[in-house]
């Protein structure tokens, strides 16, 4: 019996790249960093960095895609796969490459409102002055009892709630 499993906690050195397959299953690429601090022989701290280039697979890797960014951090299950090339000087080197079978968003959900609501001031267009974008629909009497048309900002309007985040 043999067994391959990793998991990682870093941070994502770019944004996620997302494609999709000829059969249309989504593919999204994702780089990721974790260092660790140790001390050496001349008590000096030293911090070792190693990237993970990561491939998540349908679902996962379009929520990847859509709520995670550069600099957001992630918790990656996966299998893990060494691949060999040689850099632009004819070095040999070895990649370390995993197959994402989990992922899950960490950071404070503070980071994950800011980030999310940003996205949504960009998607709101001008002319909808009543949109409440991504927001839970409100009864009818309560938009018509608005006793002004002046626009709110879209940090009070949108409401996150913990049931509608996906992870």
């Amino acid at each position: 019996m043999s067994f391959n499993k990793i998991t990682i906690v870093g941070y994502l050195g770019r944004d996620p790249e997302l494609r999709y397959t000829a059969q249309g299953t989504a593919v999204c690429k994702m780089s990721v960093a974790t260092t660790e601090r140790r001390r050496s022989g001349n008590g000096e701290t030293e911090e070792h960095t190693t990237w993970f280039r990561v491939t998540v697979w349908g679902r996962q890797a379009e929520l990847a895609n859509e709520y995670l960014g550069k600099g957001r951090q992630v918790y990656v299950e996966g299998r893990l796969r060494l691949e060999e090339y040689a850099d632009r000087e004819g070095n040999p080197r070895i990649s370390p490459e995993v197959n994402a079978t989990d992922i899950q968003f960490l950071g404070q959900r503070g980071d994950f409102a800011d980030q999310h609501l940003d996205s949504v001031e960009k998607k709101v267009e001008p002319e909808a002055e009543d949109a409440i974008p991504f927001a839970k629909a409100k009864p009818v009497a309560q938009n018509a009892a608005a006793p002004s048309k002046k626009r709110a900002s879209s940090r009070q309007l949108v409401s996150i709630e913990e049931d509608e985040i996906p992870f």
